[in-house]
């Protein structure tokens, strides 16, 4: 059976044109720093975030701890929020492989953490706490449905970070997405944080990899970092490759990945006993709670929603998550709304 996949956009598949460039691709050892499209790659992608340097790495938990580890000294505090990827998802990196101490703030409906709460959570100098020395944000942000923040928070974040002695990272893991969604170049969202992590393989649609970018002397202690945990990957431009295609072709067209799952989130809203925890989409991801009087759980549906076709994430016992990308078209989505008719009403 050929399914419909929507429990994430990190099932995409590299398009046609992609494996192309793939066979295609010049190679030489990147550990050496030798790979011409690694590099290639790499420029591009500090160019689109508005920074000096960038650095090809195997995933975004690799990005997001290479990040991390470069700006923090073991025993430092990074502030985040507590629903975020980097401390949710990525197996206690930065505390594990770093050292380094998290502090949870629970984020905004847009996943923006309060500005005054963050004030309140730097530590003062005292030997008997750790000191602060990053803050951590996350867009867009995937447990708060998707959505993202503005470049007016986080111009407005990092200036009074900044002005505090800190850093700033963003896990923009989908900043491309927070970007088309709302009509504006991505440097908009980036420029102003200290690094920046974004991955290819989610909406983008490459096959693997995420790019760190930030300045010159932070890209260089990062390359070290990502050599320590394994990530040097030699002759890496047959997967680089894939990823300039997906710069080149895959940013401008997230706006139909959101317009599908708008338009998912309406059908499916219309049926008895669903509801919207967030609301209608504001990028790819669509956030649907079960009524309790169903006397059903998302993860039995979910097996229901597999026998007609239709994979589906199920990240508690009544709430689904759908994501739309590449490879789900409009009657994909038509399907999808009659499946879980079916399987409800």
């Amino acid at each position: 059976m050929e399914y419909i996949d929507l429990r994430s956009d990190t099932v995409t598949r590299p398009t046609p044109a992609m494996r192309e460039a793939m066979a295609k691709a010049e190679v030489g050892d990147d550990v050496m720093d030798e790979d011409p499209t690694v590099n290639w790659l790499q420029e591009m992608a500090a160019d689109r975030m508005g920074k000096p340097a960038g650095l090809f790495v195997a995933s975004g938990t690799m990005g997001n701890l290479c990040a991390i580890l470069a700006h923090c000294n073991r025993g430092d505090e990074a502030i985040l929020g507590a629903h975020a990827h980097t401390f949710s998802f990525e197996g206690g990196g930065i505390s594990a492989l770093g050292g380094i101490h998290s502090h949870q703030l629970e984020e905004q409906a847009d996943g923006s953490l309060v500005i005054e709460e963050v004030a309140s959570a730097i530590r003062p100098d005292d030997i008997h706490q750790p000191p602060t020395r990053l803050i951590s944000l996350e867009n867009t942000h995937n447990r708060r449905g998707g959505t993202f923040q503005t470049p007016q928070y986080t111009r407005r974040l990092s200036e009074f970070a900044h002005e505090k002695g800190l850093v700033v990272h963003l896990d923009g893991a989908r900043v491309f997405n927070a970007g088309v969604a709302q009509g504006i170049d991505v440097r908009e969202l980036t420029q102003p944080v200290d690094s920046v992590t974004f991955c290819l393989s989610k909406g983008l649609c490459a096959p693997v990899g995420s790019v760190l970018c930030g300045d010159v002397d932070f890209i260089k202690k990062a390359r070290r970092i990502r050599k320590q945990v394994g990530g040097g990957m030699r002759q890496a431009g047959v997967i680089a490759a894939a990823g300039i295609v997906a710069l080149e072709t895959m940013v401008v067209r997230l706006a139909e990945d959101h317009s599908r799952a708008a338009a998912l989130a309406k059908g499916l809203r219309e049926i008895p006993g669903i509801t919207l925890p967030f609301g209608l989409p504001a990028t790819n991801m669509v956030f649907l709670d079960l009524s309790k009087s169903l006397g059903k759980n998302s993860h039995d549906i979910a097996a229901e929603l597999k026998n007609l076709g239709v994979l589906v994430g199920t990240p508690g016992d009544i709430r689904f998550r759908l994501v739309t990308h590449y490879w789900v078209n409009d009657e994909s989505i038509s399907k999808v709304i009659d499946s879980f008719k079916k399987v409800l009403l």
